[in-house]
């Protein structure tokens, strides 16, 4: 089969070939998915750039990609939840969605929204598992106020729809061109980064979606309240999620000393802080299924690729600014 692997970390162009691999074989819980379509994830730059090359098991030449959409066409003797034919999408744990066949558990993977294309259905799965995942743990709820930072991006173009659903007050930033299509999402206050600081804007939040790291997951803590809430999807990692993680006592120690400026800031604040991991759920899907089918969340697809230009298609959210998502199209 047409697959795209990441076969070394070096420049972008050079990590990435187009190759033809051994179509996936299936075991008793699991799916073979005929890919329709795959999008492309901040996340996948990542593992091309080798910021997560220490990842168990992870080994060259790898399989990319975490999004996909498609039918099945094979299901293992104990799966239960889904019939030959069947459209679905996933979240893949364990990447390979830029391929023209998938094998992917049957506990994380949900029927597609009836009202979406394949395309668009590739297009959800991380970005909006991400922002449920985050949203529930900072446990917002209605009358919040939160600031969701790159409100123009995948992920925060979905916590913007999710979080109004919620009833919380939405801030977010953006840069100017984007400012009218993030305001049309739903957002209450959009701040354009670069003639307005947000952090004279944004006062006593209840919470912050922290996408950006950096100087921004600091600078969250001025924004808060007393008492609020610092989610980031890429700051440093808390001391609950290393405990998770059952790192060593040599890790600990490093990512204490990592996070120290931010323990400083979560104490001056009295605030709650945690990074998201994510994890796939194949109910938190369900249910995004759910929002999606009655319009209560939207995708916005940038660029659409051919399989066979993957490569650009990650170059372009390599280089950033990517307004919504880039899906590859398979079939």
């Amino acid at each position: 089969m047409k697959a795209v692997q990441h076969i070394a970390y070096k420049e972008i162009s050079e990590s990435i070939k187009f190759s033809d691999i051994e179509k996936p074989s299936i075991n008793k819980n699991e799916v073979l998915i005929e890919a329709y379509a795959a999008s492309v994830n901040p996340l996948d730059i990542k593992v091309l750039t080798g910021k997560l090359k220490m990842r168990k098991n992870y080994t060259l030449p790898a399989k990319m990609g975490y999004d996909v959409s498609g039918k099945i066409i094979e299901k293992g003797e104990n799966v239960t939840n889904f019939n030959i034919g069947d459209e679905v999408y996933a979240y893949v744990d364990k990447q390979g969605a830029f391929a023209e066949y998938v094998s992917v558990k049957q506990n994380i993977v949900s029927l597609k929204p009836k009202n979406t294309t394949f395309e668009e259905a590739a297009s959800l799965p991380l970005v909006s598992l991400t922002a449920t995942q985050a949203l529930r743990r900072g446990k917002l709820k209605a009358g919040d106020k939160i600031l969701i930072h790159a409100g123009s991006g995948g992920v925060g173009s979905v916590a913007i729809q999710m979080a109004k659903t919620t009833g919380a007050y939405v801030y977010t930033t953006t840069s100017t061109d984007n400012v009218q299509w993030v305001k049309a999402l739903g957002a209450d206050r959009v701040i354009d980064y670069k003639t307005e600081d947000y952090k004279t804007i944004v006062k006593d939040a209840d919470m912050v979606l922290d996408t950006l790291g950096n100087k921004y997951t600091e600078d969250a803590f001025k924004v808060i309240k007393k008492g609020g809430k610092v989610i980031t999807l890429v700051g440093p990692v808390d001391k609950e999620t290393a405990n998770r993680m059952k790192l060593n006592f040599f890790a600990r120690t490093y990512l204490a000393w990592k996070r120290r400026k931010v323990t400083k800031r979560i104490s001056e604040k009295a605030a709650y802080y945690s990074l998201v991991l994510l994890r796939p759920n194949s109910r938190q899907l369900n249910e995004i299924t759910k929002q999606v089918e009655s319009e209560k969340i939207k995708t916005n697809i940038e660029k659409e690729y051919p399989l066979k230009d993957a490569i650009n298609a990650v170059l372009h959210v390599a280089n950033g600014r990517t307004k919504g998502k880039v899906v590859i199209k398979i079939k």
